[in-house]
């Protein structure tokens, strides 16, 4: 599919994914509000799924022992022990039947997870991807999901970070470099072109 320069076109081998847009992520002091992001991440899931397109829930879960919990030696480390299981719940208003979702282990929603087979075999090559947050989930599957030669479509206000600054690098350093900055209401127009 061709488009215009600077215009945003939407077709049937889009698919919309939302990182972490879950009960304990949507808990934590972001930079602009959660609620906010989440009521985005609403409109864009309705949107997708009124135009019969993919929608993808990615969470963030751990076995109840904390055997998958990441190891590193770094300087600031992520839970010492795995979160309960409400953590991970997506909230009922955001998910519907047909959803695909997806449980990562690690920052991004490819590494270890089915997230590409998935797309792959609904035949998506463009993801219009937000979550939560900015600089650590969603830019990691960015970043993947770029080298595995997929087209990106960022919403902004569908997207949030716990530090606004990161956020604004994100946006403004990454996203620009590996894909089409947006906003929900420009997605949701896109669709129906």
């Amino acid at each position: 599919m061709t488009e215009e320069p600077n215009r945003l076109v939407l077709g049937e081998d889009t698919a919309l994914v939302l990182i972490d847009l879950q009960t304990g992520i949507l808990g934590l002091p972001t930079a602009k509000p959660s609620a906010g992001v989440l009521k985005q991440g609403i409109a864009l899931a309705e949107a997708f799924r009124a135009h019969r397109l993919p929608v993808v829930l990615v969470k963030v879960a751990w076995s109840p022992d904390g055997g998958d919990l990441p190891t590193a030696n770094v300087d600031r480390p992520g839970p010492a022990a795995a979160p309960p299981a409400a953590f991970s719940e997506i909230p009922a208003e955001l998910a519907a039947l047909g959803d695909v979702v997806v449980t990562k282990r690690h920052w991004g929603a490819f590494t270890g997870t089915e997230l590409d087979l998935q797309l792959r075999r609904r035949g998506i090559h463009r993801i219009v991807l937000g979550g939560i947050s900015t600089s650590v989930g969603v830019e990691s599957t960015a970043r993947t999901a770029w080298e595995l030669s997929y087209d990106l479509v960022f919403p902004e206000d569908a997207t949030a970070d716990i530090d606004a600054d990161s956020h604004a690098h994100t946006f403004g350093k990454i996203f620009p470099r590996i894909g089409k900055v947006s906003t929900t209401d420009e997605v949701i127009a896109a669709l129906g072109s």
